[in-house]
């Protein structure tokens, strides 16, 4: 199924989007993540599409063909404000679904969290609520911080933009061993090609180390950026994941809102589980969405 293209004027940038499905059928917005595109729900998005939902799948701010905002922020809250202006232009209704991977994932499970979110369910993939995590063992961080060297290195001074293609194919090949991302990495490269798109890429992780600043359009956002999420949510992770460990999945579902909530680990996916095992992916995403209260 070809996708439909969609520009999303919101109130701080303008996005580009993949669209299948009904344009009255339940919304369904999907956030991919880093390093990665609206592609990423190139089976998810027709999946529903047949059962009934309109999916609309942003291409994130500052990555192509999405507009660099003029305000520069890339934290978390500002992807949370676009994801729920998202649903206001697009006149989404209650039974909104929030559908995130990676970055996606923690701008998810913060909107979750919030109590103006307009989404009633959550789905995250490969990144559990931050919460969550904080029972991990000395074990599994001391493992964690092999994995994580990137967060860091992009967080360094202009080396990352330099270098960003080189790098978005060692997190491919280490993230989700034995894939083939052929498919995936020439949309990936194609959308970081220009500097101001590889420099907002990696402004996501600079932000980190200066949450204060965040411009007021988004400090209420900003609240509950590293919540875990009071709405039903549905976690997966990739059993082989490289990037976060799996072991960060363990009892993620004990610590969900009650009314539904699960976390799956999915056999033989790594990191983009999406991609890599799909009819694993569409199978429990549709329980969820189907079966829940």
């Amino acid at each position: 199924m070809t996708p439909e293209t969609l520009e999303l004027r919101l109130p701080q940038v303008t996005l580009s989007a993949l669209a299948w499905g009904p344009a009255d059928g339940p919304l369904v917005v999907a956030l991919h993540g880093f390093p990665d595109t609206a592609h990423a729900w190139r089976h998810l998005g027709p999946f529903l599409a047949g059962h009934g939902y309109r999916v609309v799948a942003p291409y994130l701010r500052g990555y192509a063909p999405s507009a660099v905002p003029d305000d520069g922020c890339f934290h978390v809250a500002a992807l949370m404000a676009d994801a729920a202006a998202v649903h206001e232009v697009l006149g989404g209704g209650e039974d909104a679904v929030l559908v995130g991977h990676d970055w996606g994932a923690i701008t998810a499970h913060g909107l979750g969290a919030h109590p103006r979110s307009p989404y009633r369910r959550i789905v995250a993939m490969a990144v559990p609520p931050l919460p969550t995590m904080d029972g991990a063992g000395p074990r599994l961080l001391a493992r964690q911080a092999r994995n994580s060297w990137y967060v860091g290195f992009n967080q360094l001074p202009l080396l990352p933009e330099r270098t960003l293609p080189r790098l978005v194919r060692r997190l491919w090949r280490d993230w989700s061993p034995g894939h083939d991302a052929s498919e995936d990495l020439p949309h990936v490269l194609a959308a970081l090609d220009a500097p101001a798109n590889r420099h907002a890429a990696v402004g996501y992780y600079r932000a980190i180390r200066a949450p204060w600043a965040v411009p007021a359009a988004y400090r209420d956002w900003k609240r509950t950026w590293a919540g875990t999420p009071t709405v039903p949510t549905l976690y997966l992770h990739g059993a082989d994941d490289g990037c976060l460990h799996p072991g960060f999945a363990t009892g993620v579902e004990a610590k969900l809102p009650l009314g539904g909530s699960r976390a799956v680990t999915v056999p033989g996916a790594g990191h983009f589980l999406q991609v890599e095992q799909p009819d694993a992916v569409h199978a429990h995403v549709l329980e969820f969405l189907t079966n829940g209260p």
